[in-house]
């Protein structure tokens, strides 16, 4: 049972895969952020675990709206419109032959226009180097099914783990949700104060992007598969920003959490979550201890904004 819902997930075994995967979901992602109203720190951008994969939820067109969805058991893409019309096409179109980014870019937007939605979007790629503009991309095309698969089953733990940790927390907090810019899936606390104006810097994304994004105080966690870089095992990930003094110190658990100084956050490797006795519990024990850690020393107001973890069908005491 523990392998089928936190499955093995060596990053190296599917790099290329997760890295077209990626692409396809920035040409999605791009679609909704074209058409959606803009929302505090970008959440109006965001990609959303589903029970098949991954989709945008409905986006706005005119009269009618639209989805956009990963299903990554059946590997298909579908765009559906509230009218009942839609799209399909295979993600693996045969054993033989991938899809290039290009080709799945096009594949998208023919699709889009066939059901008469008129959308463009920027085609470079955000937050990465050395990046290729979608419509030019014919060097990633790798889709090993059942590697997307894992990935996929992955998140829909990680989502159950993350969603339970929101609950305890009645100020300000992020939805669960995927960022196709830094392919993470990700949950975010607030203090409610402002923060420093972030610097900016990110590779294809605009400073003022980033600096909406981080205008107030966070402590965000989540989950990231790796990349081919120095962290290149997936990864729990927990951050404050501004990180108060002695945050890098802090004493956090499992045993098997760290402070990386490459990524200025404490990592928690998957494995350490996969084969632990209880998987969900080291996982509410690293959130819940890194929390800990950000709000005390940057000395949140916590009795104002924290409550007891959320039960099924029973309403929180007040």
């Amino acid at each position: 049972m523990t392998d089928a819902r936190w499955p093995e997930l060596p990053f190296e075994a599917w790099a290329d895969t997760a890295e077209t995967l990626h692409l396809w979901t920035q040409v999605v992602g791009k679609i909704r952020l074209a058409r959606t109203p803009w929302l505090n720190h970008s959440w109006h951008v965001t990609l959303y675990v589903s029970a098949r994969g991954l989709t945008t939820g409905p986006i706005p067109d005119g009269a009618r709206s639209f989805q956009i969805d990963f299903d990554l058991i059946d590997h298909v893409l579908w765009i559906r419109t509230s009218e009942g019309r839609y799209r399909q096409f295979m993600l693996l179109p045969s054993p033989s032959h991938g899809t290039t980014v290009a080709e799945f870019h096009g594949e998208v937007m023919n699709a889009l226009s066939e059901l008469g939605i008129d959308v463009t979007i920027n085609p470079m790629p955000c937050e990465l180097t050395d990046a290729i503009p979608f419509d030019k991309d014919e060097t990633h095309k790798t889709y090993d099914p059942e590697a997307a698969n894992r990935f996929f089953r992955v998140l829909v733990s990680v989502n159950d783990v993350l969603s339970r940790f929101r609950t305890g927390f009645i100020g300000k907090a992020s939805p669960v949700h995927f960022f196709w810019g830094s392919f993470d899936l990700a949950v975010t606390r607030f203090s409610g104060r402002l923060a420093p104006q972030h610097p900016g810097g990110i590779p294809h994304l605009p400073n003022a992007v980033a600096q909406e994004a981080y205008s107030h105080e966070v402590s965000s966690a989540g989950f990231w598969p790796g990349s081919k870089g120095p962290v290149n095992f997936p990864a729990f990930y927990s951050y404050a920003y501004p990180a108060p003094p002695g945050f890098a110190e802090a004493e956090v658990k499992p045993d098997k959490a760290f402070y990386s100084k490459i990524l200025g956050e404490f990592v928690l490797p998957y494995d350490a979550v996969r084969l632990a006795d209880d998987p969900d519990a080291a996982l509410m024990e690293f959130l819940q201890s890194t929390y800990d850690a950000a709000a005390d020393l940057a000395k949140w107001d916590r009795k104002a904004l924290e409550c007891n973890v959320g039960e099924a069908g029973r309403a929180r005491p007040v």
